[in-house]
């Protein structure tokens, strides 16, 4: 399946850099471009793409606001949203996830990393940058909010220790080779946690098991 992409930045000459790129591979096809953030949203409802790469810094509405309002549109379910941009601050990285972005990565990546990223965010699975360090992420998503640790209770001890991988930054594949399972039995096992815990994606997952302290409780070294 060809994965369709969206392009929102406000400098034309990165779009058509981006569109270049992208447009070279065999399996992802950009299908549409947004000069700022309430065009992005605009085109997302219009065009539904798999995938949405967004800049922060836009105007009118701004990167954040509009993955925000893209990921709380429940006919947008299916649209997922990779932040690119060339401020890695801390801040950023907390306000996308909890705005529903599935993946955080500075400008400064190579071809095939950009590729590589529009893949993995299509697949479902969260991507972060290595500027946007688990320690970072941890500090900034644990703060008081609606998710207690009582939602941990619904999940399976095998569903916890899944969540708490996956919140590590591990790939499914990753995961699957750590625990000798195979990566079906790693998705499947993700994805019932997702249902219960009612994450839109993984990234949520990943927000849910900082905001419950899982991942502190299982590694307090961390």
């Amino acid at each position: 399946m060809t994965i369709r992409v969206l392009l929102a930045d406000d400098q034309a000459l990165l779009r058509q850099a981006f569109r270049t790129l992208l447009d070279t591979a065999d399996d992802i096809s950009v299908v549409g471009e947004a000069a700022d953030g309430r065009q992005a949203v605009s085109l997302t409802r219009e065009l539904h793409p798999d995938v949405v790469i967004m800049d922060i810094r836009m105007p009118d509405a701004d990167g954040l606001t509009a993955t925000a309002q893209i990921c709380a549109d429940p006919q947008l379910h299916d649209s997922r949203v990779l932040i690119l941009t060339t401020y890695e601050t801390d801040d950023y990285v907390a306000q996308a996830l909890r705005a529903g972005a599935s993946g955080f990565i500075g400008k400064g990546i190579g071809a095939a990393e950009l590729l590589d990223a529009v893949r993995t965010i299509a697949h479902g699975e969260t991507l972060l940058s290595p500027a946007a360090t688990r320690s970072l992420i941890a500090r900034f998503l644990a703060t008081p909010t609606d998710h207690t640790s009582e939602l941990l209770d619904a999940l399976t001890p095998r569903e916890r220790e899944m969540t708490m991988l996956v919140a590590t930054g591990l790939s499914n594949n990753e995961i699957a080779a750590q625990l000798f399972v195979s990566p079906f039995t790693v998705r499947a096992h993700v994805q019932r946690a997702m249902n219960k815990l009612q994450a839109r994606d993984r990234a949520q997952l990943v927000v849910i098991a900082h905001q419950t302290g899982l991942v502190n409780r299982t590694h307090p070294g961390r």
